[in-house]
């Protein structure tokens, strides 16, 4: 097996939204790249050829997160083809916007399934791999659900709750392994996709129009997973905030806690946390 000379990541739900913008910005930055979809694979393989068109390599894979068995294909596939793993995206969501009282069983197993569950099998079958490759990054996707909590949205704001705390605790395990693990709010509206066309519904076209494309949140992540995975681990930035003060002072700002989230004394507090525990400090 040869391994390639470009870094590689896999983005799950990589066929729409942020998580295509940013298959085809890493692609447009010399990395190859692996995207799943559980919709269409016709919207995947449309992404795919975006990114070859930019001078990259790329494969689309159909792969429901919430099985197990699909998130390891999705790895073994990715090493079979490149060799290696640089880093993980976990995009992958699903949003219904459902009181508790209709929430059933199956809802509820299926909305965290898909966004926590998804999150552990999708990190689980890389793990071995970014362990081989002497480290890489791991990001989960936040929102304002992963803080706070909002009507209609219990059991995402339960998966949202608890990605922040398995990303803290993973964190404090995989520093050893030089593995970065953190999440990323948007921060900002993005336009409509799968996930939030219910919610958009419900606003204004005044409120509407303040809605981003997905491509201006992008640039975020590249900056993160540039980063030494020591540097940061345990963290949650905002997209929104990160592209904003790119769009200022260029990819290599001088970090703050006010130039990469919203919730500012949130990564003050989980800042001063990780001085505990980390042999890296900032």
């Amino acid at each position: 097996m040869n391994k390639s000379d470009k870094p590689v990541g896999i983005i799950t739900g990589g066929s729409r939204g942020v998580g295509a913008a940013t298959a085809k910005l890493l692609a447009s930055k010399g990395w190859n790249v692996t995207i799943t979809c559980t919709s269409s694979i016709e919207d995947a393989n449309n992404i795919v050829k975006e990114c070859e068109e930019l001078g990259a390599e790329a494969l689309a894979i159909s792969a429901d997160v919430g099985d197990n068995e699909a998130c390891i294909n999705t790895a073994k596939e990715t090493i079979a083809k490149w060799g290696r793993i640089d880093a993980v995206i976990c995009n992958a969501a699903t949003m219904p916007l459902i009181s508790f009282e209709s929430t059933t069983p199956e809802t509820w197993e299926e909305i965290l399934g898909s966004n926590l569950t998804g999150v552990y099998n999708t990190i689980k079958a890389s793990w071995d791999q970014l362990k081989r490759d002497g480290g890489g990054h791991c990001i989960s996707i936040a929102s304002r659900a992963s803080l706070l909590g909002f009507v209609n949205e219990v059991a995402y704001c339960a998966s949202k709750h608890a990605i922040e705390g398995f990303t803290k605790a993973l964190a404090m395990e995989s520093e050893k392994h030089n593995i970065a693990v953190n999440t990323m709010g948007p921060g900002k509206h993005i336009k409509p996709t799968s996930v939030t066309r219910k919610e958009a519904e419900a606003m204004s076209e005044h409120e509407q129009s303040k809605w981003i494309d997905p491509i201006q949140l992008a640039p975020a992540f590249i900056w993160l997973i540039s980063q030494p995975p020591s540097k940061y681990t345990g963290l949650r930035f905002d997209a929104g905030k990160i592209t904003d003060t790119i769009d200022t002072e260029g990819y290599e700002f001088k970090f703050t806690p006010e130039k990469t989230t919203f919730y500012v004394q949130d990564l003050i507090e989980r800042l001063a946390e990780r001085q505990k525990w980390t042999e890296n400090p900032i």
